[in-house]
């Protein structure tokens, strides 16, 4: 998987992260950049966290999926994709509130960072360099996150669900990349 790949991906996966800090950044009367930083190291190093958890089990289970693990991965990143399409239609709120407790922090950087452990999975069957992954998916998603804030701060939530759609078109895009390339269709 080459460098641009993976900062694709980074880029989609920082997406829930990026739409949730904008959230955080609305509710903010001021902007606390205590509080940014916050937000971003939690959703940074949950996002790179994830994905090793996902590497793992993917590498214990390579031997048995090997044959179609081209296909998981496609069938994971388009579902994840799918799903962050959903919700960015949805009109329900998200958690919009400036609280940043370890409990509701930990919540919602779990919460977001589920799908960079499917990723993670994906990362076993295409032999990616996991230590440069991690660290890209780490260092983007807490530079969207402190950038979502600020966003959220200053504009509202003009941009909350474009980006979660945005992110979910990029993870399919890269899902049926990564199968044409297997299959060697183009």
């Amino acid at each position: 998987m080459s460098i641009i790949e993976i900062v694709c991906i980074s880029v989609g996966l920082a997406m829930d992260a990026f739409a949730i800090a904008i959230c955080k950044g609305l509710s903010m009367k001021k902007l606390d950049w205590k509080k940014v930083i916050i937000i971003g190291s939690y959703f940074g190093i949950f996002q790179s966290l994830m994905p090793i958890a996902g590497y793992f089990l993917g590498t214990t289970f390579e031997t048995l999926v090997s044959k179609i693990d081209h296909w998981i991965t496609f069938i994971l990143l388009f579902f994840i994709g799918l799903n962050m399409i959903r919700e960015s239609l949805e009109v329900e709120s998200k958690n919009c509130n400036d609280d940043v407790s370890f409990k509701t922090m930990i919540i919602l950087a779990i919460a977001t960072s589920i799908d960079a452990f499917a990723v993670g999975v994906t990362f076993a069957f295409f032999k990616v360099k996991l230590f440069l992954a991690v660290i890209m998916i780490g260092i983007i998603t807490f530079i969207l996150s402190i950038l979502g804030v600020k966003i959220g701060n200053k504009f509202g939530r003009k941009y909350e669900n474009k980006a979660e759609f945005i992110g979910g078109c990029v993870l399919i895009v890269m899902g049926v990349e990564m199968l044409v390339e297997h299959l060697g269709i183009l």
